[in-house]
């Protein structure tokens, strides 16, 4: 589709001051010769500001991220979600047409587009307020039908449920975003089967993320703000500002530090036992001679850091250290039959200590010295099992 700038523009542009500041924190948060990245944000900023996408507009984006104005109008003509032409300045409808909401009764949705506020789609209303468009699939199928409005969804919607909210915007008035059927988000519409919380906990019937844009003024209420039309400047004919009902936001509980230690040091020893269970199965396995020195109680301070050797990870120490082993001259003073019982100890690893020398490695560090592979995993843990 062939998307042009629209044949009248106003002279100039410039971003309220709110807007000027939000649009310097967007910028900051890409590194020196990346703020073209910023460009998307930006340009919908100002298109909630003016309500469309004015070529003043586009070009002081550009010039503000330092791209050539023709890299700028390459993005805002390919997204669809940029209006290039006037729309209503209270509120641009886009009703979604594809094949769920199509099912679901789109066309009664626009049915009432065509009643309530023009008869073709991108028309603006006679009192300037509502305009509307037929749009590809939004991506709330579940919730079909549905319609975009700014940057908010109103879903499961009826023929008398749309009216209701387009008289509302009328009236000044913002209804909450989200289903209008009575039913959190994709529910099923008989009611939530799983994951059901008590009544009154957060998620239990309430859409988090609509109740915080509720709470913060940032639904459709930010950009019927007066200071956002013109630059700030407003039309003595444009609306009062909305006054949304915000519920009140469920208290969280503050987090137990006393309880989450508890429950980290009680994982850490269901983490020990079942290693030690393992290594205890798996000596039913071992030679019946060959067993080299072992030790009964762990050391102080734990003993090596094993995870040094090659070949040993976070799984196969924890094994060593329930066998007994818990240093490198344990493991250097190894001989080939003691090496053959730590294989049928360790099962499921069999072969690891001579595929990777474990042997050699571990004379060295005890020595004090450092293996390429200590020296580069030092105090970061090794890799393996």
């Amino acid at each position: 589709m062939l998307r042009r700038l629209h044949k009248e523009q106003p002279a100039d542009f410039a971003f309220s001051p709110a807007n000027q500041a939000w649009a310097q924190k967007q910028i900051a948060k890409y590194p020196e010769g990346r703020q073209a990245s910023a460009i998307i944000p930006l340009l919908w900023r100002a298109q909630e500001q003016e309500s469309w996408l004015t070529r003043p507009a586009i070009e002081h984006v550009a010039s503000m991220l330092g791209l050539a104005y023709i890299r700028a109008l390459e993005v805002a003509t390919f997204y669809f979600m940029f209006q290039l032409q006037p729309v209503g300045s209270l509120a641009h409808v886009q009703v979604c047409g594809t094949t769920s909401c199509m099912i679901c009764g789109a066309e009664d949705l626009i049915k009432v587009c065509q009643e309530k506020i023009a008869g073709k789609a991108h028309a603006i209303s006679a009192d300037g307020k509502f305009s509307w468009e037929e749009v590809e699939c939004l991506g709330a199928c579940s919730n079909a039908p549905m319609v975009q409005i700014g940057k908010d969804f109103y879903e499961d919607l009826t023929e008398q449920s749309f009216a209701a909210i387009l008289d509302a915007f009328a009236r000044g008035e913002v209804p909450k975003p989200g289903p209008q059927n009575g039913r959190f988000a994709a529910d099923p519409k008989g009611g939530n089967l799983t994951l059901v919380l008590p009544d009154g906990e957060a998620g239990n019937g309430a859409n988090a993320s609509v109740t915080l844009a509720m709470a913060k003024g940032d639904t459709i209420a930010r950009i019927m703000d007066e200071d956002a039309f013109a630059g700030g400047t407003a039309d003595a004919a444009a609306p009062a500002t909305p006054k949304a009902v915000v519920p009140a936001p469920t208290p969280v509980a503050a987090p137990n530090p006393e309880l989450a230690a508890a429950h980290a040091a009680a994982e850490a020893a269901a983490a020990r036992k079942s290693a030690e269970a393992d290594a205890v199965l798996a000596l039913g396995n071992a030679p019946a001679d060959g067993r080299p020195q072992l030790l009964t109680v762990a050391p102080d301070g734990g003993g090596d850091d094993l995870k040094l050797i090659k070949g040993v990870g976070p799984k196969l120490q924890s094994l060593l250290n329930a066998l007994g082993v818990y240093h490198f001259n344990q493991i250097a003073a190894w001989t080939q039959a003691e090496i053959a019982w730590v294989d049928g100890a360790l099962e499921g690893f069999s072969g690891r200590v001579e595929r990777d020398d474990w042997v050699s490695q571990a004379k060295i560090l005890a020595a004090g010295g450092e293996t390429e592979f200590s020296a580069r995993n030092k105090g970061g843990g090794a890799s393996g099992a």
